[in-house]
C-alpha cells in the first residue's frame, strides 16, 4: 500500500530543503560559482525560534573547508540557484555566520491539517521500518517474588517502545522471559520448603536458609500449600517435597505477574520459559558450537568460554562442576534463539543499569556463535527514587519492605505512572513524585495533557449546543489559521510522525511524553488567543478543523501509550 503523502509533512520538508541545497550546490559548481568539490552531510533542523525561518540549514558553514570560501559566500552561492518552484518553501536566506533559513508555503501547513483529517486515526503511522521484525524483551521479573519500582519502570518503557516501533512500521513483538531454571529456582524450592516446614514444626526447629527468599509471599505461598496437603509431606524426601512445593507456587507466582501487568496494561506476545531452552537443548548446542569454534576450555572440572577473546575482561563459566549450565550459558542460548531459531532482525532488551558489565559479554558471544552483536541492543534503565512529601518513600504498608508493582498501582492511577514513568530517558535516575502523580491540576504533565484532549471535546459539545457544526475544509480556508500561535500549533502537530519514529530509532520513549506537553501547551497558549466561534464563518471552521487535529493527534498518542483520553474532566 502506497504511503500517504501527507503522512510525514515535517520529514517532507526537511528531504524537499536538502534536495534543494543539493541541487543548487551542483548547479553553482557547474557555473563555476562554486568550485568542484563533494558537498559534505549536513543538517536540516527546525529551529528554536521559527520567526525566522521554518528551517535551518548549515550546509554553507559545513563547506567553507571543501570550498576554501567564507560561508556567507557559500550561502549566497546556493541562494542564487535556487529554484522553489512546485517545492513547499517559498523562499529562503542566509542568516548569521551562513545559516540558510527556510521558509515554508501556506499550502504546506494547510496540507498538514488536511493529512491529519484524511488520516484519522492512523496518523503517526508510518511505514519507516518496512516490516523488520523486532523483539523487545522487557520487565522479565524473577518469578520467585512481586515486581518491583524497576520492574514498573521497565515496563513502561519497553511497552511503550514497542508500541513506537510498531507506529513506525516495524513488526515488534512483546517477551516476558520467565527464569524458572537455575540457582533462583533451587533458593526458591529451599526457601518455600522452610516455611511449609516451619508451619508444622515450629520456627524455632527449622533454620532458614540464609540467602533464601524472605517476602511475605513466600509464607502464603507456603501456607496456601499446607492447606491442601496438610502435613502430607512434611515427612517424604525433601527433593520430592521442594518440587511439589515449587510446581505448586511457581505457576500462581507467574498468573500474578501475570495479572498486575494486565493491571498496568501491559499484555506479552510470548512468555518465554527459560527451562524450554534446557528441554529443547538449545542451551547443549550453544556450549557445543562454541567448544568447535575452539572457544571452550575445561578447567577445575568446569567448562569455560573464552570470553576474553571477544572483548570481556574475564572469561565465564558455561558448565558448573555439577554438569548444570550456568545463567550465562542459558542467555547465549536465549538470545541464539531470539536472533537465529526465530529470526528476529534485532533483538531489544530493557536491562537495569546493575546489568551494564554483562552487555559486552553477551554482545561478544553472539558473535562467537556466528550472530552479529550489533543485532542485539541493550537499553539500560537507571533506578527509581519513590518520594512523597518531598522524602524517599520506600515502604509498603502490605508487607513492611519495598514498593511492589501492585502496591504502587493502588496508590497511583495507571495513566499517571505510565505517563511519569516515561518522563526521562532509561539511561537517567528519576524520581517519582506520588504527589504529583495524583494531584489534579497542571503540574501533573499527564493530567495537563488529558485537559487539553478534553477541552478540545468541551469546545465541540458547546458549539454544538449553540446550533454550530464542524464540516469539510479546503486549503484556501485553512491557509485563514495565519496567525502565530495557528502556525505554531500546526507545526507541532507535523512533527508527531517523525516523534514516533525518533522513539523508535533512539529506543526512548521520553520524546512522546515531552512532545504531548508541548503540543498541549501549545493548544492551550492558542485557546486562549484564538476564539473558535467568530462571526467570519470559514475561520470558524478552520479553526475547528485545528481542533479536530489537536485532538486526533492526542488521542492517537496517548492510546500509543496506553493512556486514557477522556472527553470530560
Amino acid at each position: 500500500m502506497t504511503e500517504n503523502p501527507r503522512a510525514n509533512m515535517t520529514w517532507a520538508a526537511q528531504a524537499e530543503a536538502r534536495r534543494l541545497v543539493q541541487r543548487a550546490a551542483a548547479a553553482a559548481m557547474e557555473k563555476g560559482t562554486l568550485p568542484q568539490g563533494e558537498l559534505p552531510p549536513f543538517v536540516v533542523e527546525i529551529p528554536a525560534d521559527t520567526s525566522h525561518g521554518d528551517f535551518a540549514v548549515n550546509a554553507a558553514m559545513v563547506s567553507a573547508k571543501v570550498f576554501r570560501m567564507g560561508p556567507p559566500k557559500i550561502a549566497a552561492a546556493l541562494l542564487e540557484e535556487m529554484d522553489f518552484t512546485g517545492t513547499c518553501f517559498h523562499r529562503a536566506e542566509s542568516a548569521g555566520p551562513g545559516f540558510l533559513n527556510f521558509f515554508l508555503t501556506p499550502d504546506w501547513f494547510s496540507d498538514v491539517l488536511l493529512g491529519i483529517g484524511e488520516l484519522g486515526e492512523d496518523y503517526g503511522r508510518t511505514d519507516y521500518g518496512k516490516g523488520q521484525r523486532v523483539l523487545v524483551e522487557f520487565v522479565s521479573a524473577n518469578p520467585t517474588g512481586p515486581m518491583h519500582m524497576g520492574n514498573a519502570r521497565g515496563g513502561a518503557i519497553g511497552d511503550t517502545l514497542a508500541a513506537a516501533l510498531d507506529a513506525a512500521g516495524y513488526s515488534a513483538s512483546r517477551e516476558f522471559y520467565i527464569n524458572d531454571a537455575g540457582n533462583q529456582i533451587d533458593k526458591f524450592g529451599l526457601s518455600l520448603e522452610a516455611r511449609y516446614l516451619q508451619l508444622h514444626k515450629g520456627e524455632d526447629a527449622v533454620p532458614f536458609p540464609e540467602d533464601g527468599y524472605h517476602g511475605e509471599d513466600i509464607a502464603e505461598r507456603a501456607g496456601e500449600f499446607a492447606e491442601i496437603h496438610g502435613d502430607a509431606y512434611v515427612e517424604c524426601d525433601s527433593a520430592q517435597r521442594q518440587k511439589a512445593l515449587v510446581d505448586y507456587a511457581l505457576p500462581r507466582n507467574i498468573q500474578k505477574l501475570k495479572d498486575d501487568l494486565a493491571v498496568y496494561r501491559i499484555s506479552f506476545d510470548t512468555w518465554y520459559p527459560e527451562s524450554l531452552l534446557h528441554r529443547q537443548g538449545v542451551v547443549d548446542m550453544v556450549v557445543d558450537k562454541l567448544t568447535k569454534n575452539g572457544l571452550t576450555y575445561e578447567q577445575d572440572g568446569a567448562l569455560w568460554y573464552r570470553a576474553t577473546a571477544y572483548g570481556a575482561e574475564k572469561d565465564e563459566v558455561l558448565i558448573r562442576q555439577n554438569g548444570n549450565a550456568t545463567y550465562f550459558a542459558a542467555d547465549i542460548a536465549y538470545h541464539y534463539d531470539k536472533l537465529c531459531t526465530r529470526g528476529f532482525s534485532q533483538a531489544i532488551n530493557i536491562w537495569g543499569a546493575d546489568h551494564h558489565g554483562h552487555v559486552a559479554r553477551l554482545k561478544g558471544a553472539m558473535d562467537a556463535v556466528g550472530l552479529s552483536g550489533d543485532r542485539l541492543e541493550i537499553v539500560l534503565m537507571q533506578l527509581v527514587r519513590l518520594m512523597k512529601n518531598g522524602e524517599p518513600y520506600r515502604m509498603s504498608k502490605r508487607s513492611g519492605k519495598s514498593i511492589s508493582l501492585s502496591d504502587l498501582l493502588e496508590l497511583v492511577p495507571v495513566d499517571a505512572a505510565r505517563f511519569l514513568f516515561n518522563m526521562r530517558e532509561p539511561g537517567s535516575a528519576m524520581d517519582f513524585d506520588l504527589d504529583l502523580a495524583v494531584a489534579q491540576d497542571s503540574q501533573n504533565p499527564v493530567y495537563y495533557v488529558q485537559y487539553a484532549h478534553a477541552r478540545v471535546c468541551s469546545i465541540f459539545k458547546n458549539l454544538r449546543e449553540e446550533g454550530v457544526s464542524p464540516r469539510a475544509c479546503g486549503s484556501r480556508e485553512l491557509q485563514l489559521l495565519n496567525r502565530p500561535e495557528e502556525r505554531e500549533l500546526t507545526r507541532q502537530l507535523a512533527r508527531y510522525p517523525g516523534e514516533i519514529i525518533g522513539a523508535a530509532t533512539r529506543r526512548d520513549p521520553a520524546c512522546l511524553t515531552r512532545y504531548a506537553v508541548d503540543v498541549a501547551g501549545l493548544f492551550h497558549k492558542f485557546y486562549s488567543v484564538c476564539r473558535v466561534k467568530v462571526e467570519d464563518e470559514a475561520l470558524m471552521q478552520a479553526r475547528m478543523h485545528l481542533c479536530t487535529c489537536v485532538g486526533v493527534t492526542l488521542r492517537n498518542l496517548l492510546a500509543l501509550m496506553k493512556i486514557d483520553a477522556p472527553e470530560s474532566m
